[in-house]
């Protein structure tokens, strides 16, 4: 329907599609109320909800937890590839591109557990098949016993040639953390050169990568100076961004907690992130800040989408917006099995 119009209709159509799609997304009261409930309860909760068809297919072969986290990843995986097929023009050129993120964090998922020794079915369970590698390719992968083996098969994708140099190496040291930078500063690099290529939208992808790489690099900035010091953080850095790698490194090097984020607020002027940065003075968990910063990414993207109604924006507004419903269902369901207090629970939620 959308690819048979022209004009700027196809760029209404599918903005005004995902912005129906995005007011189905559960209300914030919603998980507060599934704080109070059984995996049973929250489990026939989600099957009165968009994921309902998955609940109803998955729930011969799973059951509790197991097919909570299949059924999102399905209908994730699924709501992604409708938005895809909607998607017209250059719209969807950015779309695809950026979807190529899942291909990254789907491979990492295999090779962390093949490292571990899980079974093929746990890992499956939390893959979603929404970038350029598909379901039956991932599986092929999933069959391999070893992530040597894993790193082999992909030979022919455009992750292979960074994942084969850096195996040995990841293997060896016990970690992926080396490989995964290597590959999302590939990614990001790629996502640059098509926003600038000069297609219509390019600009407003550009605002959206930039900001996506910023709130990446801050991230990283909290991560590292938590951790054991690390002279020089640049490798670790993502170029592109609102900061040169040399600020980073720069504002990396400040001893003081809150004179680095002082110095952070003053480049960075983006106002969600901005407040989001004066909420993080004094002791903080990681994870707080994690939550933190993409909380205020996700105000900045809806901003962003106000200002540019028919473009790019809204659709990656509903992307990330649906994203996190599903990582903040995993994060009630997994605290439940775990036993998690509601108010540990409530912390991990994005809303």
């Amino acid at each position: 329907m959308a690819q048979a119009m022209s004009g700027p209709a196809p760029y209404i159509y599918v903005c005004t599609r995902t912005r129906v799609r995005k007011a189905k997304l559960l209300p914030p009261e919603e998980y507060a109320r599934m704080l109070n409930m059984s995996i049973h309860e929250i489990t026939r909760f989600i099957e009165e909800t968009e994921y309902k068809k998955e609940i109803d297919e998955l729930g011969t072969s799973f059951s509790g937890i197991d097919l909570i986290e299949t059924a999102l990843s399905w209908n994730l995986a699924k709501e992604y590839q409708n938005i895809l097929d909607i998607t017209p023009g250059t719209l969807k050129v950015f779309i695809k591109a950026y979807l190529r993120h899942w291909d990254i964090q789907n491979i990492l998922t295999l090779l962390r557990g093949k490292m571990q020794g899980l079974r093929p079915g746990k890992i499956k369970e939390v893959l979603i098949p929404a970038g350029s590698l598909d379901r039956v390719f991932l599986d092929r992968l999933l069959m391999e016993e070893t992530p040597e083996r894993v790193a082999e098969t992909l030979k022919g994708t455009d992750l292979y040639h960074i994942v084969n140099r850096e195996i040995s190496r990841a293997v060896e040291a016990g970690t992926f953390s080396h490989m995964e930078n290597e590959l999302y500063k590939e990614f990001y690099a790629g996502l640059l050169d098509i926003a600038r290529a000069g297609l219509k939208g390019g600009s407003q992808f550009l605002s959206f990568i930039q900001l996506d790489i910023d709130i990446t690099n801050i991230r990283n900035l909290f991560r590292l100076r938590a951790d054991q010091f690390v002279e020089n953080i640049r490798s670790m850095m993502i170029p592109g961004g609102s900061f040169s790698v040399d600020e980073l490194q720069q504002m990396y090097v400040i001893k003081d907690q809150n004179e680095f984020i002082e110095t952070l607020q003053k480049r960075m002027t983006v106002k969600p992130v901005q407040e989001a940065l004066e909420a993080m003075k004094g002791a903080r968990s990681g994870h707080e800040i994690d939550v933190g910063l993409t909380r205020s990414q996700l105000e900045q993207m809806e901003r962003m989408s106000k200002i540019n109604p028919f473009s790019v924006h809204p659709i990656l507004v509903y992307l990330e917006r649906k994203r996190y419903e599903v990582v903040n269902l995993r994060a009630i369901a997994r605290g439940k099995e775990s036993n998690l207090s509601a108010d540990r629970i409530r912390a991990c939620l994005v809303i």
